[in-house]
């Protein structure tokens, strides 16, 4: 009788990270995205980060990674993680309902020409698609980060990076790699620029 293991699993993710690898169109995108969240963080105009559960966990990290530092010193930058604030969400909530609860943030900290950027495994949540649809309106670019399909996101979304599982725990695995790479490009550039700029 085989005793379960580790082994499928990590098979599993390999497998999916080498989809990810050999796909030029999500390359594409993920480019675009970097030259996106560049060009707003350069301009000093917000990123608002948001998802719920394991997805708030990586709104969190994404802030976390950008407004102190990834891989380079450079200056702070302007990265709001919506699902952060405790107080606000829970009187928002308990107040008016939670599928707003981001785009009532949006609304406080948006501007023109900034990000608003929603994550979501089945691209489905509520909050988020509100919150990419307040961002419009205000003139930011919405970047959806979703499982395979997008779902509702990918009606909203300016930019929608979907990745090729439909499997949560999957999605938020590969999830991980590409925010990673974003924040590590973004770090980049921004460390680039000149020294009165990064500090």
């Amino acid at each position: 009788m085989n005793k379960p293991g580790i082994g499928p699993q990590l098979a599993e993710q390999i497998q999916l990270l080498l989809q990810l690898q050999a796909n030029s169109n999500l390359i594409n995108k993920l480019e675009l995205a970097v030259d996106w969240l560049y060009q707003a963080l350069r301009n000093h105009r917000p990123v608002l980060v948001c998802g719920n559960g394991g997805s708030a966990a990586d709104a969190l990290h994404i802030a976390g990674e950008l407004v102190a530092t990834f891989v380079q010193q450079r200056k702070a930058l302007n990265v709001i993680c919506l699902n952060a604030n405790v107080s606000v969400l829970t009187a928002w909530a308990n107040d008016a309902d939670y599928d707003s609860v981001f785009a009532r943030q949006v609304q406080a900290h948006g501007q023109p020409g900034g990000i608003c950027w929603g994550i979501s495994t089945s691209g489905n949540s509520g909050n988020v698609v509100q919150a990419l649809e307040v961002a419009q309106n205000l003139e930011m670019k919405a970047i959806a980060l979703t499982g395979q399909g997008g779902g509702e996101l990918a009606k909203v979304a300016d930019l929608l990076i979907d990745v090729p599982s439909r499997s949560t725990p999957r999605i938020q695995e590969l999830h991980l790699p590409i925010y990673h790479y974003l924040c590590e490009q973004v770090e980049a550039r921004i460390a680039a620029l000149p020294i009165d700029y990064i500090n």
